[in-house]
């Protein structure tokens, strides 16, 4: 039964027309983009806090757009994955609902959403099962540092929205050329980006904590060889799944460097099997998780400085 007082919208899921020459090239046409950083050094990371007047605290959080430094024509081509953009409201402490029981410890309700434009395949608006398995590692990740005793029966929602999410591979894989790299492997990426993002909107919401946490990332890549340089298998800080060839293991940490704790690991993938290289037996889940906080060291570090800056800003 139509609704004669609105426009109903078509029955079936409809693609808006993209109209870009560069898209019509195939993955031959264009290199696979490559890591020109070192494999110790990270993104450079945009944090500030306060974005929105009306929440009790906010942050935003950007990492840089990883660029193909072989691409001669601009375009989407010449970028390899989309540039991870997250924001973050805190809305509380506050008061229970009278028919709620009593809790001595403050309630944390996380909730972790894509837009629907945030990756290349549209998203819906209910949560899938990887958009709640990231609320539930953010919830874990800062259970152990917000000072929960000091709200009795109140609660406070942390809500992250993802703006653009790291891509898991190449767009050229989905064109014909075969994905190697197949798993979801940004949404560990994500997951560093909403901790480091929550850490700082809890921090302007003037929650107490013990510390503030810190997302880090840490992976264990296959490089693609030529006959002038052979291929290998390196331990990279902050990978971007599209510029390698393949990921064999990945770690993400949430990590408290004024007490050396880790309050949410997460590691997937396969090391040291008899069906891979030797050269990956080198390394072990200890190697990643050292590594992985290293990286969320380097994000601890943008993560001060942006709530310094903006401690300085409120004190004028």
């Amino acid at each position: 039964m139509t609704d004669r007082r609105r426009i109903n919208g078509p029955s079936g899921g409809t693609s808006a027309p993209v109209y870009s020459k560069y898209l019509t090239k195939g993955p031959s046409d264009v290199d696979r983009p490559t890591r020109t950083r070192a494999p110790n050094v990270l993104r450079k990371m945009f944090l500030k806090t306060g974005v929105t007047p009306s929440a009790s605290g906010s942050a935003y959080l950007e990492l840089e757009a990883s660029k193909n430094p072989k691409a001669t024509s601009p375009g989407l081509a010449t970028l390899s994955t989309s540039g991870l953009k997250l924001t973050c409201t805190v809305h509380g402490p506050r008061p229970l609902p009278k028919s709620a029981p009593f809790s001595p410890h403050i309630i944390l309700t996380t909730h972790v959403k894509y837009a629907p434009f945030a990756t290349r395949r549209r998203r819906g608006f209910v949560r899938d099962a990887s958009e709640r398995d990231l609320g539930v590692h953010l919830e874990t990740a800062l259970r152990g540092v917000i000072i929960g005793d000091r709200w009795p029966k109140s609660g406070v929602d942390v809500i992250i929205t993802i703006l653009e999410g790291e891509e898991d591979q190449w767009w050229g894989d989905d064109r014909g050329q075969g994905s190697t790299s197949a798993g979801e492997w940004g949404i560990m990426s994500v997951l560093s980006g909403c901790i480091t993002v929550a850490s700082a909107a809890i921090a302007d919401a003037g929650i107490d904590c013990v510390d503030v946490v810190s997302g880090g990332v840490a992976a264990i890549v296959r490089e693609s060889g030529n006959e002038e340089k052979p291929s290998s298998i390196n331990l990279v800080l902050d990978p971007v799944p599209s510029e390698h060839q393949e990921i064999l293991a990945a770690c993400i940490v949430g990590y408290l460097p004024a007490r050396d704790e880790i309050t949410d690991l997460w590691a997937k993938g396969d090391i040291g099997n008899e069906n891979q290289e030797s050269a990956s037996q080198n390394y072990a889940y200890e190697d990643l998780a050292d590594n992985a906080v290293q990286a969320a060291l380097g994000s601890y570090r943008v993560l001060v400085g942006a709530l310094k800056e903006a401690a300085d800003m409120k004190m004028r």
